[in-house]
């Protein structure tokens, strides 16, 4: 069984509003993670966390200022362990369609694009955007990541866009709002989530504990 609290853990630090949940999230499953907004950091780290809420360009430029996007790309490449959260998902697609053409880290093939809903089309429809609440995530797939979490289990999503990705291999898991949107991606040991597990009560913590557990691979 792997000792938590013996790994390395970083969450990166470039002033997204989630960063404080995660930390504490990651802490109560056991792992005692340091906060870092330097590229160094990951030189060494067991597995790296990147958080995230608001928009892709705020987020891209943030990281660009602190010189994390290479080491960020570079550590992917490298199939070490990481694990993104909502817009840290989003960050890894090829670019984004909010707030206009932005490029994002291209580490996933596909684009981030508008959730169908009220506030897009201009017509009337039940669905709300943002989406915000409790929405039920289907596996495709088996991985480590969900086990002791049943297929259809409620987590907390907060937000307007969603990945449409190239390669459906890279998709984990599903759920549906309106449309069947992509909830959870995993590559190898890169594995990222729509929703916010740090406030999906026990679930979610047990993604983290999943995910640092066997250090995000697919075949833990």
């Amino acid at each position: 069984m792997t000792d938590l609290a013996a790994l390395d853990v970083i969450i990166l630090d470039y002033d997204a509003g989630n960063l404080r949940s995660v930390v504490r999230a990651v802490e109560r499953v056991g792992a005692r993670p340091e906060v870092a907004s330097v590229g160094a950091a990951l030189d060494e780290a067991d597995a790296v966390i990147l958080p995230g809420v608001g928009a892709a360009a705020d987020t891209m430029r943030n990281l660009r200022e602190r010189g994390l996007v290479e080491p960020i790309r570079e550590y992917i490449a490298a199939d070490r362990p990481f694990l993104g959260v909502c817009m840290g998902l989003q960050a890894l697609m090829t670019a984004s369609d909010e707030g206009g053409d932005h490029p994002c880290l291209d580490v996933l093939p596909g684009r981030v694009v508008r959730l169908p809903g009220s506030q897009h089309d201009g017509q009337h429809d039940s669905r709300k955007v943002p989406h915000m609440g409790w929405n039920r995530v289907w596996p495709r797939r088996a991985s480590a990541l969900f086990d002791g979490i049943p297929d259809g289990a409620y987590f907390y999503f907060v937000h307007s866009y969603y990945c449409d990705l190239s390669e459906a291999d890279d998709v984990l898991a599903v759920t549906e709002y309106g449309v069947e949107l992509t909830a959870v991606v995993q590559r190898s040991n890169l594995a990222a989530t729509q929703f916010h597990p740090e406030k999906s009560g026990a679930y979610g913590l047990r993604i983290y504990r999943n995910f640092l557990a066997g250090l995000g691979s697919a075949a833990a």
